[in-house]
């Protein structure tokens, strides 16, 4: 029998507003009550704005989130956040912002992750000039994600977040630029989740994950958390039939047993040869 959720409260350590979303979702999907810890300042774990380098993985940040919100609230089932930018993993030209959400439960020994990733709002500006910075704050949808700024560069210990309206974007833009040694403002956007609604919107397509993977269980051990963990390349070429990079399949697994089943597509039988390393070399 699968483990049930329903009425669970569940600690959610956060400084930065996912509480307004995972609760409402959670509850309605889960049936689980969240409980929003505070008392730790989750920026000692690494900050956005790079006051303090995240050390380990972003899944080990994620864990020690979790454990920090289950030991100050003292309850057994823990879910934390934790999100990261980038290049795009194409083209490397755009911001990518990859989310993860942890589930721990100590009493079942599980650990479970939800992930979501895509197009992130992540740009910097650094200028003498007003009017640049106007410019910039538009093409970054501000005011609706909050800005930074800092004097001279990005590397400057003084810092202003969560500038949030004109007015105070142009008055934090002057003080800045006076304490500037060179004249030079670093602009750059909030990367915070209460201050950045598009990496809102990826937290919210990261906690669907969590919640089918939570609503998946093992069909050796009933365990929640069954979903893929690998990916199986080799669907034939459709004009030669050779093994192509496109998937044909998934091993799946789970957290608890270590069971692991094989599903093979069944949605695309033959790749295009786009993907044929014969017929397109």
């Amino acid at each position: 029998m699968g483990i049930d959720y329903q009425g669970e409260p569940v600690a959610l350590l956060t400084q930065h507003g996912k509480e307004q979303l995972l609760t409402p979702l959670l509850a309605a999907a889960l049936g689980c009550k969240v409980q929003h810890v505070t008392g730790f300042d989750t920026d000692q774990l690494g900050s956005f704005s790079r006051e303090v380098p995240r050390p380990g993985s972003q899944r080990d940040a994620a864990r020690q989130k979790a454990e920090i919100g289950m030991r100050l609230s003292g309850l057994p089932v823990g879910l934390a956040s934790e999100g990261a930018f980038g290049p795009d993993p194409m083209s490397g030209m755009f911001a990518w912002n990859i989310e993860m959400l942890i589930w721990l439960d100590h009493r079942h020994s599980l650990e479970i992750v939800g992930m979501a990733q895509g197009t992130g709002r992540c740009a910097h500006l650094q200028t003498t000039h007003w009017a640049e910075v106007q410019a910039f704050a538009h093409r970054e949808d501000f005011p609706r994600h909050q800005l930074v700024l800092r004097p001279d560069d990005q590397h400057a210990t003084r810092i202003v977040k969560g500038v949030a309206d004109w007015d105070t974007l142009h008055a934090q833009f002057q003080r800045t630029q006076a304490a500037s040694a060179t004249g030079q403002v670093f602009v750059e956007t909030d990367l915070r989740a209460h201050a950045n609604p598009t990496r809102m919107q990826t937290i919210e397509r990261a906690a669907l994950d969590l919640v089918r993977r939570l609503q998946s269980p093992c069909p050796a051990c009933a365990a929640p958390g069954h979903a893929a963990v690998e990916n199986l390349a080799g669907l034939p070429c459709a004009d030669c039939g050779t093994p192509t990079s496109a998937k044909r399949g998934e091993i799946w697994g789970c957290v608890a047993c270590k069971h692991r089943q094989t599903v093979w597509r069944t949605d695309l039988v033959e790749a295009s040869p786009a993907h044929c390393p014969y017929c397109n070399p």
